[in-house]
């Protein structure tokens, strides 16, 4: 399957990609097929049901919610966050929902959307049914889709207009496997970020591939000022006080003498940065899935450490970071899993660690080897990770995660960067081990609520 840097980075809204992002695109595609077959207006109700993951922590990751406005023709790349509570309590207090905008039905949230906590579907932990009924109770239109990570999702049905398909658009230079991408690093001569820029021109220009790519940046850099201005209590119950703002002002106040040197002063900013990003993930803001919304502040930390503190940071570095993430990202979309539902975090913040890692290797002066180098560090350490949020919020420990990856992804860039590219264990052996171990890992400690933090804490 062709995979491009804009299915692994998407702009999308929090908390999570596969449990808010992926959904709101499922019901989204579910309506569309309605209106295309010509059955919108036939529709009286629409039942909906979630399995697996979805079931077990839909409530906290605010699946319901991204349901109900996907069905409404939201897209999670284009609605505007600010609009989402003020709609939901229209739905809620009305009793109705509008069908892609055009067609009023009641819906009853409490009786119409079930959360199967411990029932699953077959392919994949993150399943969910939609099923539209007519006025004298026919079926008119039922699928099944499967929210796969990082947004991703698909159909398991095997006919009908609204079927995601694989790409199979051809490319210059195809890779799947790390072995493979350097090989055709080696062949072309091209850098990582080369290839794919080469390979992205299947799809779109040059220009296009650019422009897009700048924007993606851009929404990153939003999220983060949107991150430190924002206070107050994140939503969901735990309470938990966002720190950004505060942290903020804290290295704003030039009279404060408690940095120990300037690279630790750095790692400050770098945790500030991640910290803003999953805060507002956190509070269903706009951000990017990098290559989750779980993991989404490790990238953009990273990315803004190159921008702030790298010297002959430029745009065209911004880029060739991106590109290379993407790239990285891709393998282990191809050859893994970047769902914690399916490997549990080491999926989500092992990835994304890996990807920041690489990206900033190779706009540092590394090589194709010492990128590789750079992102089998960055998921190595991350192995057997869990996903255990508390309350299923994205939150703790979602959030500090993502500061503590952001670091590991620097310092495995710089590690990589001291060697040659030579290392005893290659970036396809550790995917193919985090695969392995998120197959055997216990469903409980796969972003169920049901193990780990989410419990103990909760009991003690």
């Amino acid at each position: 399957m062709a995979i491009s840097l804009f299915d692994m980075l998407k702009i999308g809204i929090g908390p999570s990609s596969s449990h808010t992002v992926g959904p709101m695109q499922a019901a989204h595609l579910f309506v569309e097929g309605l209106c295309k077959a010509g059955h919108l207006t036939e529709v009286t109700r629409i039942d909906i049901q979630m399995y697996g993951s979805l079931g077990a922590t839909g409530r906290g990751h605010g699946t319901g919610p991204a349901v109900m406005l996907g069905l409404e023709g939201h897209r999670p790349d284009s609605i505007d966050p600010a609009m989402l509570n003020p709609r939901l309590d229209d739905i809620r207090t009305q009793g109705e929902l509008c069908l892609h905008g055009e067609h009023a039905i009641a819906f009853a949230e409490a009786t119409d959307l079930t959360y199967h906590r411990k029932e699953s579907l077959p392919y994949h932990p993150n399943g969910m049914m939609f099923t539209a009924f007519g006025a004298d109770g026919e079926v008119i239109r039922q699928r099944t889709y499967y929210s796969v990570g990082g947004g991703f999702v698909v159909d398991e049905e095997a006919a009908g207009a609204d079927r995601i398909v694989e790409d199979t658009t051809p490319l210059p230079y195809p890779f799947k496997s790390g072995v493979d991408l350097l090989n055709q690093c080696r062949a072309s001569g091209l850098s990582i970020a080369g290839v794919m820029m080469a390979n992205e021109q299947s799809w779109r220009s040059e220009t296009e591939i650019r422009e897009g790519i700048l924007h993606i940046w851009q929404v990153m850099q939003e999220c983060v000022q949107n991150g430190i201005k924002n206070e107050g209590i994140l939503p969901g119950g735990l309470k938990v006080r966002r720190r950004a703002a505060k942290l903020y002002a804290s290295l704003m106040d030039i009279n404060r003498q408690d940095m120990i040197s300037p690279s630790l002063s750095a790692m400050d900013w770098v945790n500030l940065y991640a910290l803003a990003v999953n805060e507002e993930n956190a509070n269903g803001g706009r951000m990017v899935t990098a290559p989750t919304n779980g993991a989404a502040g490790i990238i953009p930390a990273v990315l803004h450490y190159y921008w702030n503190w790298c010297p002959n940071a430029s745009e065209e570095g911004v880029v060739d970071f991106l590109l290379t993430a993407a790239a990285i990202g891709i393998l282990f979309k191809e050859n893994a899993s970047i769902s914690g539902a399916e490997v549990g975090c080491q999926g989500e913040v092992g990835s994304a660690c890996a990807m920041a890692a690489a990206g900033l290797a190779a706009v540092t002066g590394g090589t194709p080897e010492q990128v590789e180098n750079a992102a089998e560090i960055g998921m190595e350490h991350h192995l057997g990770l869990t996903c255990d949020p508390i309350g299923g919020l994205v939150q703790v420990p979602c959030i500090e995660r993502n500061a503590v990856g952001a670091i590991k992804a620097i310092n495995a860039a710089v590690m990589a960067l001291r060697g040659d590219g030579e290392h005893f264990v290659s970036l396809d052996k550790v995917i193919r081990t985090m695969r392995d171990t998120g197959r055997d890992m216990l469903d409980k400690y796969k972003e169920t609520s049901r193990g780990g933090l989410a419990v103990n804490v909760i009991e003690c």
